[in-house]
């Protein structure tokens, strides 16, 4: 893209245009914030089991004494070797802020349907310190709609997003977020869950290639990302 260089005046003229737009975006923000905390909730009946470094738990004991819980369902299947590249870029920004996330009762917790030694492996890996669950038993992936098998991918389409996504567009793993309340009874409640794109603001590192000279720089989503110690030169 070719940028004209003008003058600072001429350059205050294009920036205060901007600022106008970038006021409106974060109104809107603030409007689709609202409508979030405003939406109903559903009280989740069933019980699911998870794996986890210290025994099978429940997904009230995933709260870990908290009122409220984040769900990163993690793209990494059974017999997976590593996790997705995308998922990974997002986790790669968790554990700094957990500190804050834990002050403010909230708990965030990965979970896929990997296997925990699977997890605990490519966690190590990675070197990262948030708590990482495997839904490896039961439904709880498929319930959610992150997870889909080969006969459900060979019908054409598959739940996810909220819509029947093309199975071509689609894969046997997915990711996404969900988010949980439990109350002083106990009782989990089901309230939020997006996909796709829908964590994208998670990921710092993009919100600030945002505003670097060339932007993301990218020829399709993501497709400049590589696991953390994939890079040319990792290790600088």
């Amino acid at each position: 893209m070719e940028h004209p260089v003008v003058s600072q005046e001429e350059w205050l003229v294009a920036r205060k245009a901007l600022l106008k737009k970038e006021k409106e975006q974060t109104h809107l923000r603030d409007a689709v914030n609202a409508a979030r905390l405003a939406l109903p909730w559903v009280k989740v009946e069933k019980g699911y089991t998870f794996d986890t470094p210290t025994g099978k738990k429940g997904l009230g004991d995933l709260f870990q004494g908290r009122s409220q819980l984040i769900l990163y369902h993690f793209m990494m299947g059974p017999g997976w070797k590593a996790g997705c590249p995308g998922c990974s870029f997002l986790s790669d920004h968790i554990d700094g802020a957990l500190p804050h996330l834990h002050h403010h009762d909230v708990t965030w917790t990965a979970v896929s349907r990997a296997s925990l030694p699977e997890i605990q492996a490519y966690k190590t890996r990675m070197g990262w310190k948030f708590p990482w669950v495997s839904a490896a038993e039961g439904s709880f992936n498929h319930d959610f709609h992150v997870s889909f098998t080969k006969d459900e991918l060979a019908q054409g389409a598959v739940d996810y997003n909220f819509a029947r996504t093309p199975s071509d567009r689609a894969n046997d793993e997915l990711p996404g977020l969900s988010a949980f309340y439990k109350n002083k009874k106990g009782e989990v409640f089901h309230t939020y869950s997006s996909y796709a794109r829908g964590p994208e603001e998670i990921i710092g590192t993009l919100m600030i290639l945002d505003r670097a000279p060339l932007g993301r720089n990218e020829d399709g989503i993501m497709n400049f990302v590589r696991r953390h110690d994939e890079y040319e030169n990792a290790a600088e």
